[in-house]
């Protein structure tokens, strides 16, 4: 790709969340010159997620870098396999291999905090006031409320389900390794990570580091987007 292109930059967001977590990172990106979007979804199934992904990396122009959060990093995993993805960014994200799924992974490793803070009612996967200590204990008070009153609510099913792809293997990875994550175990992270064969940027933080430590996550947005400008 020309030098002088910026790759565009698609955010996928987790379980709990939705595209304005992205929200410290989105402005900075864009006033750097890059074409930004978050793709938004319902939760619903993992193959309409995937769908949602790929259907988003067709406003954007090509090539792009996928940025996935927690299960966001199942999401890029396969979406990432489209010829328009050049690059994958995980945040303390999961990464399943061909014969995984988002639950199979998980479960190889230590029960995470926050799995004792939820509920589930009417199909969803509702998290609990008192979890969402779990998921962004190092956010403010005020900003840790706006978390959990803005979550999205996954299938109940979601995490067992299973579609094709698997972009790690073909596409260069960076990964955020949030240190003090009580959601998705930071040695599960350390292990698809050293797996896959990502830059690793370890952060001191929750499952959140793009709301608790947004300047460390941009820098590694940028040398993602560097690395592919020079491939």
């Amino acid at each position: 790709m020309s030098k002088q292109t910026k790759p565009s930059i698609l955010f996928v967001h987790g379980l709990w969340a939705d595209g304005s977590c992205f929200s410290k990172l989105i402005p900075t990106l864009q006033a750097e010159g890059h074409e930004v979007i978050a793709a938004q979804y319902g939760l619903d199934t993992l193959a309409g997620d995937v769908a949602a992904v790929k259907n988003a990396l067709g406003r954007v122009k090509s090539p792009a870098i996928l940025v996935g959060h927690s299960y966001g990093g199942t999401l890029i995993t396969a979406a990432g396999a489209d010829p328009r993805v050049a690059g994958l960014v995980y945040i303390a994200a999961l990464a399943p291999d061909a014969d995984e799924t988002s639950q199979s992974q998980q479960a190889k490793f230590p029960v995470t905090d926050v799995f004792s803070h939820i509920e589930v009612a009417d199909g969803r996967i509702w998290l609990k006031p008192d979890g969402v200590a779990c998921f962004a204990g190092d956010l403010s008070e005020e900003e840790q409320k706006l978390v959990w009153a803005t979550q999205a609510v996954p299938a109940a099913d979601l995490f067992n389900q299973k579609v094709d792809g698997t972009a790690w293997r073909s596409k260069p990875s960076w990964y955020v390794l949030a240190k003090q994550d009580r959601t998705v175990h930071p040695e599960l992270q350390r292990f698809v990570a050293k797996r896959m064969g990502a830059t690793v940027v370890e952060a001191d933080s929750s499952h959140v580091p793009m709301l608790s430590k947004p300047n460390l996550v941009l820098d590694v947005i940028r040398k993602a987007a560097a690395g592919v400008q020079k491939s």
